[in-house]
């Protein structure tokens, strides 16, 4: 499907960015379209994480029923649910979720540069050998 195709490459290239070259503490209260701004994450990590899934499900080419691109559908699976995490964590800080979950933050918190460019790499590899299909 190239709809979802497009979404892919887009979305993984722009999780990527988010996640290594911006601000680990997002802009709170700001109306503006900046990748800075903690609504714009959380729609763009959304939007990153149902696209990894399309992904998955999806064919290649009719050669594969169950898995589809698993190189980005991986990417922006785990870039998105960083920026959603990030959004979550935000908004509800004392959260006895959140406290449970202090290991996977730690994790994120050392390895978000390198899921970034993963991110970043996933996007420019899927958009250069698109038909191959665990890539």
């Amino acid at each position: 499907m190239l709809p979802v195709y497009l979404l892919s490459v887009v979305l993984n290239a722009l999780t990527g960015i988010i996640l290594s070259f911006c601000k680990e503490e997002p802009e709170t209260g700001a109306v503006s379209f900046s990748l800075d701004n903690e609504t714009v994450r959380f729609a763009i990590g959304g939007l990153s994480f149902i696209t990894g899934l399309l992904k998955i499900l999806s064919p290649v080419h009719g050669n594969v029923p169950v898995v589809g691109d698993l190189f980005p559908a991986l990417a922006g699976l785990a870039g998105g649910f960083i920026l959603l995490f990030d959004f979550y964590r935000s908004k509800a800080p004392d959260s006895p979720a959140v406290e449970r979950m202090e290991r996977i933050i730690a994790i994120i918190g050392h390895n978000r540069k390198i899921i970034g460019f993963v991110c970043i790499t996933a996007a420019g590899l899927h958009f250069i050998f698109y038909p191959i299909i665990f890539l």
